[in-house]
């Protein structure tokens, strides 16, 4: 009889982890239970302010196979033949749904791409060894070269989303010298992802930082037991995703609600399996290839997943891109912040196409052209710079 041991259990790394994330996830937990009261008044209240509309994008629906045969769920809105494309690429743990009030502001600058990353939304599952960076890169490729096979590209990747736009600038530079023309990045780290702090102390954090990949491990091992401990819809899960995903601004709860949601929808053993990924991702020298193209970083200053730090590092590399830093903003800040955003996005494509002729679309043929990116929606920005395994036990999640 051969015997599975889990080299989680019972080791030196898990009595390390079981101590450490324990006293802070009680101390956290704690906290949480006697703001129950306050958490609940939060969730309950009056919107301050009207809610946006989180409809579904609601699009032409597509399938891309990937190179592993995981099935990518892919939506596409706006004239097919329109001479602009824009292909937007989530973050970890939600959908392609995240971009509703890009896609809804953003409508009439042309063709828009959006796809579930593999094991995320609609998308099939996926093997545990293939969640990875590099196979979120060649997902990416395979949705292009499928997708939008010619004309101008606009790429707008946001956190996890962002690394795959780096990784495939250097994994395929020659689609940035062809085809993409201009490439925003929200709330994105090239590099150096495991240094950052989530807002604990600096104990806590080295010890979460040493333990992880051992955590990561047992959660895959244990993920039916912590879907029914993490509570989906409860206000805990709430207060956690408001506290995580968002900065300071004083947000409608159903922008919250829409957010967990999302995340709540994501597997533990989808979260175990991308965490490693996620932590030894180094594309610094990727990003570098972003130097010759127009390219604007969005990021908030109270971003706890992904520090407005990483996105100076990346500007430092490429001193002719622009930077806009939100003040009190968190990760989510394309639900944040969406006119910040679209701002940004909008000039991003009046850059890009200042030196690019664009083919009139079809439909447009013998009518006077209507000038693509015009603005429509938002002040600038309040802060604007220019600065410049395979898995040994084969788990599908």
């Amino acid at each position: 009889m051969v015997r599975t041991v889990n080299p989680f259990v019972g080791s030196r790394v898990a009595r390390a982890a079981t101590g450490s994330v324990g006293v802070v996830g009680a101390a956290i937990a704690a906290g949480l239970v006697a703001e129950r009261r306050a958490i609940r008044r939060r969730r309950n209240r009056p919107a301050a302010a009207a809610a946006p509309e989180l409809r579904p994008i609601g699009g032409r629906v597509t399938t891309v196979i990937a190179a592993d045969g995981v099935p990518l769920h892919v939506e596409e809105t706006g004239p097919p033949d329109a001479p602009l494309t824009l292909v937007f690429v989530h973050g970890f743990c939600v959908s392609a749904e995240s971009w509703v009030l890009q896609q809804r502001a953003l409508s009439d600058l042309g063709r828009m791409v959006f796809f579930d990353q593999r094991a995320h939304g609609r998308s099939g599952p996926s093997e545990v060894g293939n969640c990875t960076i590099d196979m979120l890169i060649d997902d990416l490729y395979r949705v292009i070269r499928e997708r939008v096979p010619g004309g101008p590209i606009i790429l707008v990747g946001h956190s996890m989303g962002g690394m795959a736009v780096l990784g495939l600038a250097g994994a395929h530079p020659e689609l940035f010298d062809d085809q993409i023309i201009g490439v925003a990045l929200l709330s994105t780290s090239a590099s150096e992802l495991a240094q950052v702090a989530l807002g604990l102390p600096a104990l806590a954090t080295a010890v979460v930082r040493r333990v992880l990949p051992g955590i990561a491990v047992g959660m895959r091992h244990t993920s039916s037991v912590l879907e029914r401990v993490r509570g989906r819809g409860s206000d805990m899960s709430w207060e956690v995703t408001r506290r995580i995903g968002f900065g300071a601004t004083d947000l409608p709860p159903t922008v919250i609600t829409f957010l967990e949601t999302m995340v709540s929808d994501t597997s533990v053993a989808v979260i175990a399996a991308f965490l490693p990924t996620l932590l030894d991702n180094d594309r610094m020298v990727a990003a570098a290839r972003l130097a010759a193209i127009p390219t604007v970083l969005v990021v908030g200053d109270a971003d706890l997943i992904t520090p407005v730090a990483h996105s100076r590092a990346i500007a430092e590399i490429l001193p002719d891109a622009e930077l806009v830093v939100e003040q009190d903003a968190g990760h989510a800040i394309m639900l944040e912040r969406p006119e910040a955003v679209n701002a940004a996005i909008r000039g991003l494509v009046q850059r890009s196409l200042a030196e690019v002729s664009l083919p009139l679309p079809r439909s447009r043929v013998g009518r006077p052209p209507a000038p693509v990116g015009a603005a429509a929606d938002g002040a600038p920005p309040a802060e604007r710079a220019a600065v410049a395994d395979r898995d040994a036990g084969g788990t599908v999640v």
